[in-house]
C-alpha cells in the first residue's frame, strides 16, 4: 500500500511539474528594431558598437548551430521528483520527435508496470494515469492556464532539447537571433544570453568555449500575481551525431503564485540515448479511462 502511495504522490508530483514548467516558460516576444534617428557620418564610436553588436551575434549564433540535428532523441531515464519531504526516483523512458512529439512514460521499478505517460503534442497536452485510469487531453488553446500565457509547444521543446527559444515563435532564425543579448564580460566560464519581456526574463547560461548551454534560467515577477522561476541545468554531454547533448537534467521550478508556496525537483537521467525513429508517436486510450479537468486535477495538487 505504502509503495502505491508513493506511485500515486509521483503521478501527482510529475502533473505539478508539468503545470509549473508550462506556466514559467511562456509569454510572448515583441520583435522591435530600435533605431536613434541619427544619420550621417559612421562615427568611431558607432564602430564600436558594430563591432560589439557583431561579437554578440557571433556567440549567439554558435550557441544555436550547437542543437542536435537529429529528428528522434530516445532513451531509458531515471525519473526522480523531489517535493517537500517526498523524494522519489522510478524507471521510465524519453521519446521526442522534433517539431512534433515530446513523451515521458514512468514504469513502477523491478515489475516495468507504466503507470503514468506524460504527452506533449504541436496540438494537445496529455496526462496519462495508469493506476487510477484517469487522463488529461486538452488542446493548448482550451486549457485556461496555457492560452491565459500564450504557450508554446516549441519552448518546452527547446527546455527538453536543450536549445536558445524565442517564446511564440517556431524556430529561432537568423533574424530573431538579433533578439537576444549577451554580456561577453561576465565573470566566470560562461556568459549569460538573454531575452527579457514584460514580467517574463529569460536567461541561458552558455560556456564561454564552446557556446554549449548549462543552464536556463526563467522568472516570471508580478506584484499582483506572485513570482514563479524555472532553473533548467544540463550536464554530462555526450557525443549524439556530431553534437553533443546532456543526458542529466535537473529542473528546479519554484512558484509563489498559489496561496502555498511551492517547489519542486525533478532530474531525468538519460540512459543510452539513439536516434531511433521506429515509434508511435500518438498515444490511444481507453475507453476505460475517464477523462478529467487539468483545473480539478491541479486543484488538488496545491492542496497538497
Amino acid at each position: 500500500m505504502t509503495a502505491m502511495k508513493s506511485i500515486h504522490m509521483n503521478t501527482k508530483s510529475i502533473i505539478a511539474l508539468l503545470a509549473a514548467v508550462l506556466l514559467t516558460a511562456c509569454g510572448t516576444t515583441k520583435n522591435t528594431v530600435k533605431t536613434d534617428g541619427k544619420t550621417g557620418a559612421t562615427t568611431q564610436a558607432s564602430a564600436t558598437v558594430n563591432t560589439e553588436a557583431e561579437r554578440k551575434l557571433a556567440f549567439v549564433q554558435k550557441v544555436s548551430d550547437n542543437a542536435a540535428y537529429q529528428q528522434n532523441i530516445v532513451s531509458k531515464i531515471n525519473f526522480t521528483v523531489e517535493t517537500g519531504s517526498k523524494n522519489i526516483t522510478v524507471p521510465g523512458s524519453i521519446h521526442m520527435r522534433k517539431d512534433d512529439v515530446i513523451r515521458v512514460q514512468l514504469f513502477v521499478p523491478i515489475l516495468g508496470t507504466e503507470v503514468g505517460r506524460l504527452e506533449f503534442t504541436k496540438d494537445y497536452v496529455m496526462i496519462i494515469d495508469r493506476i487510477h485510469k484517469e487522463y488529461i487531453k486538452e488542446d493548448y488553446n482550451q486549457v485556461d492556464f496555457l492560452s491565459r500565457n500564450g504557450i508554446n509547444f516549441y519552448s518546452l521543446q527547446a527546455l527538453f532539447w536543450n536549445q536558445l527559444f524565442v517564446p511564440g515563435q517556431q524556430k529561432v532564425t537568423e533574424r530573431l537571433l538579433r533578439d537576444y543579448d549577451v554580456d561577453l564580460n561576465a565573470d566566470g566560464d560562461t556568459c549569460p544570453v538573454s531575452l527579457k519581456e514584460g514580467n517574463m526574463s529569460y536567461v541561458w547560461m552558455a560556456d564561454k568555449q564552446t557556446a554549449l548551454i548549462n543552464q536556463a534560467d526563467v522568472t516570471y515577477s508580478s506584484a499582483s500575481k506572485g513570482n514563479s522561476s524555472l532553473t533548467w541545468k544540463y550536464s554530462d554531454f555526450k557525443a549524439f551525431g556530431s553534437k553533443k547533448f546532456p543526458v542529466r537534467h535537473q529542473f528546479n521550478i519554484t512558484t509563489g503564485a498559489t496561496s502555498k508556496k511551492k517547489s519542486i525537483n525533478v532530474t531525468i537521467e538519460m540512459n543510452g540515448i539513439t536516434a531511433d525513429k521506429d515509434w508511435e508517436t500518438r498515444t490511444s486510450v481507453s475507453d476505460k479511462y475517464e477523462k478529467v479537468s487539468v483545473e480539478d486535477v491541479l486543484s488538488k495538487i496545491m492542496s497538497l
